[in-house]
C-alpha cells in the first residue's frame, strides 16, 4: 500500500471539530477515537516495540475475534480497533503468498463461524456506512478515517480472494446473508450485501477526489474489483454467467458505467504517482507531534503490531518499472471489464462505452441508440497510449479503441505524428524474442489494422526519421518510417519462420505488407534490398524442398552444402557452381511440376514416407513447409508486382535490388503456381535489362540508378498487367473471448499490485515455465 501524505497538521483541537464534521447525523461518531491519556498512549507505544512477522497473523487477537464463536455487532468499538494497524504492503512475490497463506488460516475459521456470527456481513456493513462518509473525510483532510477506512477495505479483499477461489459464487452469496441468529440462519430480508459492496466500490472509485491520502484507498478499491471478478481464474472454461457478471451488467451498478469506464481511463491517462516511498500515513511534527500523529500511532502501533517483511517498510511500493500502481491496476480493471461475455440478453455495457466514447473536441449529439456514451480528451489519451507500450495491456488497449472504436481510429490516423505511435509497435516486433507471443501479436494486429488506410500508407513514407538506435541490423541515420516498418514487419516474418513456426503470424505480416505494397514510396535502399532477398531465400528453400521430395535419396551434397551456410538473415549469396546446379534443377522440376502440380507432389510425398523406417515417422520439417513456403513466395511476388504496378516511378531502389537477383527470378517465370504473376515481374526484369546492355558495362551504382529513373519515363504502363488490388482487412474470429479472457486474466495475474493467487488453483490457463 502506499502510504498517504499528510499536509498542513493541524492542532488536536481543530482536529476534534473537524471529528464532528465528519459524521454531522450520527452520534456514534464522536466515540470513533476514544482519546487515550498519556500513560495509555505510553503504554500502547510500548505494545509495539515487538514488531511481527505475516506469518503471525492468525494469532492475533483482533483477527481471531473476528473469525471466532463470538458475534460482534457494527457499533462495537472493536472495529476501530481492528481497522487500525501500519502495515507495510507486501511487494514481493515471497511476501504476498505468505500474506494469503496467513488469510487462508483466518478464512478457513471465519467460514466455520461466520454462519453463526455473521461477522462477514458486519464487517462489511462497517465498511459500507464509513464509504458514505469518504468523499467529505477527504475533503476535510480527515486522515485517520480515511486510513481506517482503508484497512477495513483490505481486509475485506484479502478474505474475498480466499472465499473466491475456495467456494462457488453462491455459497459465497450466502455467507454474506448470515446473520447474529441462529446456527445456519440468515438475513430473510431482500438486501443483497455483496452486490450492495461491489456497487460501493463502484461509487468509491468513481466519486472520490484523488488526493495523497485517498490514492491508497483508490488503489485498494479498483483491487477489490478484480477481486470480486477473479472467479474466472479458478474456471477452465470462460464464464458466462456469474453473479458478479450479473451485479454488473444491472441493477445498482448499471448507471455507473460510464462514469467508471471514464474514470479508469483517466486513471491510465495520467499515470499519477503514489505518495513518495517511505512516507507515514502521519508523518511527526518537529516538536514532537501534536495530538494527532500521537494518537494515531498509539494506535496503530499498540492495537496491531507493525508488520517488517525483511525490511519492506523502506522498500518503494512499485517496482522500478510500474511508475503508477492506480494506472496499472485501472487500466487492468478496465481490460477485464471491457472482455466479460454478453448476457443473455443484455450486451456488455462497458464494451458498449469503450467502442462509443467520444473526443472532448466533438460536438455532435450522441446518437440516441449508443448507451454509456461519454467524452474524454483524445489528445491526453494518445499521449498515454504512445507513452505506455512497453507494457502488454496498454498494447492490448490500443488494439481494443482501434479495432472497436472507429471515433479513436479516426483520430488516431488523422494524427501528423504517427510515428509517436508506431515506433513503440515496431520496437516490440523487432524485440519479439524478448516478447510473449500475445504482446507480438497484438502489436502486429495492430500495424494491419493501421495498414487497412491508404492515409496511413502513404503518410508513413513522408515521415523521415535519424538513427534509430534499437535497430542494430545496420545503422540507419536516415530512414523513412515506412521504410523501417517493411523492414521490421521482414524481420518478424523471418523470425517466425525460424523460429515460432506461427502460420497466423507470417500471415498476418504478409498482409500489412500487401497493405502497403501499392503506396511504397521512396523506399530505402536497404528496405528495397531485403524485400528482394528475402523473396530469393524461399525461392531457393523451395527449390531445396523439391529435390528432398522427389529425390530423397540423392542428397546432392553441393545443394545441401549451399543452403546450410545460409544464415538467418539470408544475405549471404549463393556460390556461382551452386547457382547453376539451382538453375539446372529448376528447370528440370517446374518442367516436372507444370504436367500436375498437386499429383505430382503428392506423389512425392507419398514417395518420401514409403523411404521412413516406420509409417508413424513424420515428415520432415521441410516437407511440412513446403505449402508455407509456397504461400511466402506468392505473396512476396505479389506485393512485388503491386509495387511496379502501382508505384514503379517511386521505387528505382527495389528495381535495382531486382536486377541484381534477377537470375533467380528468371527460373520461376514457368512454375505453375506463380507464373501468372511473374509477367510483370518478368517484364520490368526484361525491360531494364536491356537499357543496362545498351548503356555498356561495368557501370557504377549511381549510373545504373539513373538508367533505371530514365527507363521508368520510357516504360509503356499500359504493357503491365493489372491485378485486383491487394487488401486485407483484419476479423477477429468467432468467439474472440476465448482468446482474449485467458489473455487479459494471465496480464493481471502476473502484473496487478498487491494480488498474488496460488498458481495450482489457476485454471483458466496454463503457467509459463518461468
Amino acid at each position: 500500500m502506499f502510504a498517504p501524505v499528510m499536509t498542513d497538521h493541524a492542532s488536536g483541537g481543530l482536529q476534534q471539530s473537524q471529528a464532528l464534521c465528519w459524521f454531522p447525523e450520527r452520534s456514534w461518531s464522536v466515540v470513533l477515537w476514544p482519546c487515550p491519556c498519556e500513560d495509555e498512549l505510553a503504554t500502547t507505544q510500548k505494545m509495539g516495540s515487538n514488531s511481527s512477522r505475516i506469518s503471525d497473523l492468525p494469532k492475533n487477537e483482533y483477527l481471531q475475534k473476528l473469525s471466532g464463536t463470538e458475534s460482534v455487532s457494527e457499533n462495537d468499538p472493536f472495529w476501530n480497533q481492528l481497522f487500525s494497524f501500519s502495515f507495510p504492503a507486501p511487494t514481493s512475490s515471497s511476501e504476498l503468498k505468505l500474506l494469503e497463506e496467513a488469510t487462508i488460516s483466518v478464512c478457513k475459521s471465519l467460514v466455520e463461524n461466520n454462519p453463526r456470527t455473521g461477522n462477514l456481513g458486519a464487517l462489511t456493513k462497517v465498511f459500507l456506512s464509513r464509504t458514505r462518509e469518504l468523499r467529505l473525510s477527504a475533503e476535510c483532510q480527515n486522515h485517520i478515517f480515511i486510513w481506517q477506512t482503508h484497512n477495513a477495505l483490505f481486509i475485506i479483499c484479502c478474505l474475498l480472494k480466499v472465499f473466491i477461489c475456495e467456494m462457488s459464487e453462491e455459497e459465497l452469496q450466502l455467507h454474506f446473508m448470515y446473520e447474529e441468529k441462529s446456527p445456519g440462519s440468515y438475513s430473510s430480508n431482500s438486501e443483497d450485501l455483496l452486490e450492495e459492496l461491489l456497487c460501493s466500490l463502484v461509487q468509491l472509485i468513481t466519486d472520490t477526489p484523488l488526493l495523497d491520502i485517498t490514492y491508497e484507498i483508490s488503489v485498494e478499491a479498483i483491487s477489490a474489483m478484480v477481486v470480486f471478478l477473479s472467479c474466472q481464474l479458478f474456471h477452465k472454461e470462460v464464464l458466462r454467467q456469474s453473479i458478479s457478471h450479473k451485479y454488473l451488467m444491472q441493477g445498482p451498478c448499471l448507471p455507473y458505467t460510464s462514469k467508471l469506464v471514464k474514470t479508469l481511463l483517466y486513471n491510465f491517462i495520467r499515470q499519477e504517482k503514489p505518495p513518495p516511498p517511505g512516507t507515514h500515513v502521519f508523518p511527526p511534527q518537529s516538536d514532537g507531534g501534536g495530538l494527532l500523529y500521537g494518537l494515531a500511532s498509539g494506535v496503530a502501533t499498540g492495537l496491531w503490531s507493525v508488520f517488517t517483511l525483511g525490511g519492506a517498510s523502506s522498500k518503494a511500493a512499485a517496482s522500478p518499472e510500474l511508475t503508477s500502481p492506480l494506472a496499472n491496476q485501472s487500466l487492468l480493471l478496465l481490460l477485464v471489464l471491457v472482455n466479460l461475455t454478453d448476457a443473455p440478453d443484455t450486451p456488455n455495457p462497458y464494451r458498449q462505452a469503450v467502442t462509443s466514447f467520444k473526443n472532448t473536441q466533438d460536438s455532435s449529439p450522441f446518437p440516441s441508440s449508443v448507451p454509456h456514451a461519454f467524452q474524454i480528451n483524445f489528445n491526453s489519451l494518445y499521449t498515454a497510449l504512445c507513452e505506455q507500450q512497453t507494457s502488454d495491456q496498454a498494447t492490448l488497449l490500443l488494439y481494443t479503441l482501434l479495432h472497436q472504436n472507429s471515433n479513436v481510429r479516426t483520430y488516431m490516423l488523422a494524427r501528423t505524428d504517427m510515428e509517436n505511435l508506431v515506433l513503440p509497435i515496431l520496437e516490440i516486433l523487432y524485440h519479439v524474442e524478448e516478447r510473449n507471443s500475445h504482446h507480438v501479436y497484438m502489436a502486429l494486429i495492430i500495424l494491419l489494422i493501421l495498414t487497412e488506410d491508404d492515409g496511413f500508407n502513404r503518410s508513413i513514407h513522408e515521415v523521415i526519421l535519424k538513427n534509430i538506435t534499437w535497430y542494430s541490423e545496420r545503422v540507419l541515420t536516415e530512414i523513412s518510417l515506412g521504410s523501417l516498418l517493411i523492414l521490421v514487419v521482414i524481420r518478424t516474418i523471418q523470425y517466425n519462420m525460424t523460429r515460432t513456426r506461427d502460420k497466423y503470424l507470417h500471415t498476418n505480416c504478409l498482409a500489412a505488407l500487401a497493405n502497403m505494397s501499392a503506396q511504397f514510396r521512396s523506399l530505402h535502399q536497404y528496405a528495397a534490398q531485403r524485400i528482394i532477398s528475402y523473396t530469393c531465400r524461399h525461392l531457393r528453400r523451395y527449390v531445396y524442398v523439391l529435390d528432398k521430395l522427389y529425390f530423397p535419396h540423392s542428397h546432392c551434397s553441393t545443394l545441401q552444402h549451399c543452403f546450410s551456410t545460409l544464415s538467418d538473415n539470408g544475405e549471404e549469396l549463393l556460390s556461382l557452381t551452386c547457382s547453376h546446379i539451382l538453375r539446372s534443377y529448376a528447370s528440370s522440376l517446374f518442367s516436372l511440376l507444370s504436367k500436375k502440380h498437386n499429383k505430382v507432389l503428392e506423389q512425392a510425398t507419398q514417395s518420401l514416407r514409403g523411404s521412413l523406417s516406420s509409417s508413424d515417422v513424420p515428415l520432415p520439417d521441410y516437407a511440412q513447409d513446403l505449402s508455407v513456403i509456397e504461400e511466402v513466395i506468392r505473396m512476396m511476388l505479389e506485393i512485388i508486382n503491386s509495387c511496379l504496378t502501382n508505384s514503379l516511378h517511386h521505387n528505382p531502389n527495389l528495381v535495382y535490388a531486382l536486377l541484381y537477383k534477377r537470375d533467380l527470378f528468371e527460373q520461376f517465370r514457368t512454375h505453375p503456381s506463380f507464373q501468372d504473376i511473374m509477367q510483370n515481374i518478368d517484364l520490368v526484369i526484361s525491360f531494364f535489362s536491356s537499357r543496362l546492355l545498351q548503356a555498356g558495362a561495368e557501370l557504377s551504382v549511381e549510373r545504373v540508378l539513373e538508367i533505371i529513373k530514365q527507363g521508368v519515363v520510357a516504360l509503356p504502363k499500359d504493357r503491365l498487367k493489372k491485378f485486383p488490388e491487394l487488401k486485407f482487412k483484419y476479423v477477429e474470429e468467432e468467439q474472440p473471448e476465448e482468446f482474449f479472457i485467458p489473455y487479459v486474466w494471465s496480464l493481471v495475474y502476473n502484473s496487478a499490485v498487491g494480488l498474488y493467487w496460488n498458481p495450482q488453483d489457476i485454471q483458466l490457463f496454463t503457467m509459463d515455465s518461468d
